[in-house]
């Protein structure tokens, strides 16, 4: 559940960032709210869509093998993650700042409300349509119940929608870089995690061999039965009894995508 809640505070945190932005920079114009509430609107439902075939696309490729269709769900939502904090990492200073110029451009009258309601929808639409495909990859794990995916997710968007809301009031004066410094760190591990139970169902289908399997055995000390194990699994891949497979699968994860990131990130201008 706590995975699950992640992944949807960050997502839903950047949608708000955005339209918080667009809020406050279009403080006077006629139509804003009504411009804001359609896009949000529209947003909302593109992601139900996203959700409406995912589970059809779903339903229609279970005939390959349960254990082979997890695994590609699986690399779905780990290529999902990579590219989502390397995409990040390189633009997202330059949203808030597209957002802004957006905004200036209908306040000035060289676009009309139109715009805001496209930034609005894209922002919506974007983060929910990531959401419903993590959450399928998390899901696909076997891991996650219908109920843990509910209450993650409503806690996830309560809690981002309120830090959202509490930024764009004022209330909090907290750099958003340190939300988003520990939420990457976490979808960093989500991710990696993820790479792990791939390789696991691969082997289970006999595509990929389980080297030293078990690579080590701690399910004496803390096994995934219990409440601390349970958590463990879903935030980091927490797996008591690896293989070498898995475990290269994990590492390789968190080297590409911290790597990917730091390569991605703009270069500051020394002065």
């Amino acid at each position: 559940m706590f995975g699950v809640a992640i992944i949807v505070f960050r997502e839903v945190l950047e949608a708000a960032l955005i339209i918080g932005v667009v809020a406050a920079a279009s403080r006077g114009i006629g139509g804003r709210a009504r411009a804001l509430g359609a896009g949000i609107g529209a947003g909302v439902i593109g992601a139900v869509l996203v959700a409406v075939f995912a589970e059809s696309i779903s339903h229609a490729a279970r005939g390959i093998g349960q254990e082979l269709f997890n695994a590609i769900v699986l690399g779905l939502a780990v290529l999902m993650l990579a590219w989502h904090s390397i995409w990040m990492a390189q633009h997202g200073a330059a949203m808030a700042a597209d957002a802004r110029r957006v905004t200036q451009d209908v306040r000035e009258g060289t676009r009309g409300l139109s715009a805001i309601v496209l930034v609005a929808f894209l922002a919506v639409l974007r983060e929910g349509a990531e959401t419903v495909l993590f959450l399928y990859g998390m899901a696909a794990g076997g891991d996650l119940s219908a109920a843990s995916v509910a209450a993650g997710g409503a806690l996830g968007l309560l809690g981002g929608g309120a830090v959202g809301l509490a930024l764009y009031g004022g209330l909090l004066r907290i750099p958003v870089r340190y939300f988003f410094s520990v939420t990457g760190v976490l979808v960093l591990l989500l991710a990696a995690g993820l790479a792990g139970q791939m390789a696991r169902f691969l082997i289970q289908a006999d595509v990929l061999p389980g080297l030293l399997d078990p690579l080590w055995d701690t399910s004496w000390l803390l096994g995934t039965q219990s409440a601390v194990g349970s958590f463990l699994q879903v935030l980091i891949g927490y797996d008591p009894r690896p293989s070498a497979t898995q475990m290269l699968f994990y590492a390789a994860t968190l080297v590409l995508i911290v790597v990917g990131a730091k390569l991605a990130r703009p270069q500051r201008l020394k002065t």
